[in-house]
């Protein structure tokens, strides 16, 4: 009820790249795009800093991230859920 008064808020799934950080980890997220000329498509990642409160993720885990208030520099994104382990 809460998140609805503050309107939809970004959700995107992606691999953990590095945990190196305290309560932070880095998440590669992969979209496919369209070139606009050739029509060929093309794989772009982005990465994100994210926080992991009790520092659970390791890096290859399939991660649900969600977007929240800037809590620091860089970091404007939380870890929601593991969706799977690395192995």
């Amino acid at each position: 009820m809460a998140n609805d008064q503050r309107g939809k808020r970004k959700v995107r799934e992606g691999v953990v790249v590095s945990n190196k950080m305290m309560k932070t980890v880095v998440v590669e997220v992969e979209r496919l795009v369209r070139h606009p000329v050739l029509g060929k498509v093309l794989r772009r990642t982005s990465r994100f800093k994210a926080h992991d409160e009790h520092n659970e993720c390791r890096e290859g885990d399939r991660v649900l991230i969600m977007e929240t208030r800037p809590l620091s520099k860089e970091k404007r994104w939380r870890v929601v859920q593991i969706l799977a382990r690395a192995k």
